[in-house]
């Protein structure tokens, strides 16, 4: 294969696009890594631009209809970032509407360089990324795209494009696997490399493939007519064995969660023996949901609904998936379940435990793979629900498919969560609550605490008590007792947090940063390990990126708020919704809160993070879809009400 990388409207007045998923910062450092890739390989590059002429205007209907002059030649809105402009030997493609082979010079010069293969990145992926795929296919050109330099402000219009290309032979991939497929190699297993020595590889995943999700699912849904006629209280006292051997195993498994994805052991521990609290839950309530309720003219009953995808994410590789498995199995539904990779062998380890408890083999499938088994699950006929902890990606992905199926989707998608620290609070115990909620396991729970917003009238008196409150939590080696903040998962994740403050800095949108641990940042086994450091910045621009980014990492932003008008108004300006908190014991702060705080769960007093097992969890907005997880959510979700006439009185 011989292929030219196409970089498609990387330009500054599409890059200002709101609402840009990725945001135009990350994807124009995950582009720039492509296009050195690129360049160092000797592969083509063509930078394609929409390009806009005031004096023969030939802008597409709805530019004129809005009156929208966007990538006018010879303004700074027309070319692209300083690290993404075109080199000596580099050619640029102009175009005016969506179609990039409009231009007839394109295609010629593809010809010209003896290219059968096209590398795609740029924006939007559902528009003029799109149109440049199917064209490129037209004429009989292999096509890549490397998913993750491709952006779009309609991220399930972007899925669905995602999902048609799939199926018409497009392929995306990350830019260093295209690159392996061009020179033979074939990407057939997921690598995760120890957190805490990223140099040493753990193990491999294999994806599944469309044909081992249709078996499984296959195996799934003949097992479900054996596991519908089993009794309430069979399926009670297996949870009951499940709960108690998680208790017992809960050392063994913290050890393997600090191993493999970094988790300190005492929140691996933590972990587990909630998860052990929430199966116990699940079978305290399950009778009583299932109990038929009687109405004049019938009865009211809840039925099981089959087969379950359950795709769930690294960073709670017990209590996330335990905590869907037990209620689903509880209620009469068997499962098909994909971890996320990097919990790949704990997840196996957990589905022995499952077995070896009382659940028959074929009731609980297990498949490894990314997010293309997750597609495959969603999408195969007798799955007959789907709930997914991913990010908003995943959930946009996921709810295209479920969409289209007309089938019911809990998500459950991360949160940008808020403490408000008023007055009257007491700064000391409110720094360390904060603290911890910001740092522990290194900020790499859906839970944690992203943002403390502070009155202005004690503001430096608050940031002084919570920099030393991070300062006393041990950062160190998740395997030893005492570590409250290890590494983050992996290096790329490590480096987007120091991206993101960078950029910040940078553009002059922080008051101040304070950088935690300063004196033990460049030591040996930090700098061999994916050691974020944790970070505490202020910034007074709500709308910036670094305020506005969900980043799971040990990244805390403290913002100043003149009133508590000002302090609920920041608290609800972010898309997402699931945890907002309150330090303050004045009855008219905390009535105002209640009311008008927009989040699915409200705390007084307590960080954000963690959560009672036997409380609905889900947020709004942006960070939940569908039913809430546990307590009452799980009958709502794992089970569908049917009306019964003529019964009412039988």
């Amino acid at each position: 294969m011989k292929a030219a990388l196409l970089l498609v409207d990387l330009q500054r007045d599409f890059l200002a696009t709101p609402d840009l998923q990725p945001d135009a910062n990350t994807l124009v450092a995950r582009t720039r890594e492509l296009l050195q890739l690129c360049r160092q390989r000797g592969i083509a590059v063509i930078h394609v631009w929409t390009t806009v002429d005031k004096d023969n205007d030939r802008r597409l209907p709805h530019w004129r209809a809005a009156d929208r002059w966007m990538c006018v030649t010879g303004t700074p809105g027309h070319a692209s970032p300083e690290s993404l402009h075109p080199i000596e030997g580099e050619t640029v493609i102009h175009k005016t509407g969506f179609n990039a082979f409009a231009n007839s010079r394109l295609e010629k010069h593809l010809r010209s360089l003896g290219c059968d293969t096209v590398i795609l990145a740029g924006l939007h992926l559902h528009a003029c990324v799109r149109t440049a795929a199917v064209e490129s296919l037209e004429r009989n050109f292999r096509v890549f795209v490397a998913e993750e330099a491709v952006a779009s402000n309609d991220p399930v219009h972007a899925a669905a494009t995602r999902r048609w290309l799939g199926a018409r032979c497009v392929t995306f991939a990350s830019s260093k696997s295209v690159l392996a497929q061009l020179d033979g190699v074939a990407a057939e297993s997921l690598v995760h490399r120890s957190p805490r020595r990223t140099e040493e590889v753990l193990f491999e995943a294999p994806v599944a493939t469309a044909g081992d999700v249709a078996a499984a699912v296959a195996t799934a849904q003949h097992a479900w007519t054996r596991w519908l006629r089993t009794t309430v209280s069979s399926r009670q006292q297996i949870l009951g064995v499940i709960a108690t051997r998680l208790e017992a195993g809960a050392e063994d498994f913290a050890r393997q969660m600090a191993e493999e994805i970094g988790k300190p052991v005492r929140h691996g521990v933590e972990e587990v023996r909630r998860a052990a609290a929430n199966v116990r839950d699940v079978a305290r309530r399950v009778a009583d949901n299932l109990l038929p309720k009687r109405e004049a003219a019938g009865l009211v009953r809840h039925q099981p609904l089959g087969v379950v995808g359950i795709i769930s994410a690294w960073n709670n590789p017990v209590a996330i998936p335990i905590g869907k498995i037990a209620p689903a199995l509880a209620y009469g539904n068997t499962v098909v379940w994909k971890p996320a990779p990097a919990a790949t062998n704990i997840a196996r380890k957990l589905l022995g435990l499952i077995h070896d408890s009382g659940v028959s083999n074929d009731a609980v499938q297990l498949l490894t793979g990314d997010h293309s088994t997750a597609q495959h699950i969603a999408a195969d006929i007798n799955v007959s629900a789907v709930t997914l902890t991913g990010s908003l990606a995943a959930g946009h992905s996921i709810q295209e498919i479920c969409a289209r199926r007309i089938l019911p989707l809990q998500a459950e998608l991360s949160g940008n969560n808020a403490a408000i620290v008023w007055e009257d609070a007491d700064f000391k115990f409110v720094a360390e609550q904060i603290a911890w909620g910001a740092f522990a396991f290194a900020g790499q729970r859906c839970t944690a605490n992203r943002r403390v917003i502070v009155s202005a009238r004690c503001f430096d008196l608050f940031l002084r008590e919570l920099q030393m409150a991070a300062e006393r939590l041990p950062w160190g080696e998740p395997m030893e007792s005492p570590t409250e903040i290890g590494p983050v998962i992996s290096t790329s994740k490590r480096d987007d947090q120091s991206r993101l403050v960078a950029e910040a800095e940078s553009s002059g949108a922080l008051r101040r940063i304070v950088r935690v641990h300063e004196s033990i940042a460049n030591e040996k086994w930090t700098l061999a390990g994916a050691y974020a450091q944790p970070v505490i910045v202020c910034c007074d621009k709500p709308d910036h990126l670094i305020v506005q980014a969900e980043t799971m990492s040990p990244l805390l932003v403290v913002q100043r708020a003149e009133d508590f008008d000002h302090a609920l108004a920041l608290n609800n300006g972010v898309r997402h919704g699931l945890i907002a908190s309150l330090f303050s014991n004045d009855e008219d702060v905390r009535r105002k809160f209640s009311e008008e705080a927009q989040a699915g769960i409200l705390k007084f007093n307590s960080s954000t993070a963690g959560v009672d097992v036997t409380l609905p969890f889900g947020g709004w907005k942006a960070s939940s879809l569908g039913p809430p997880e546990h307590g009452e959510g799980d009958a709502q979700f794992y089970t569908r009400a049917q009306a019964v006439y003529g019964l009412a009185n039988g």
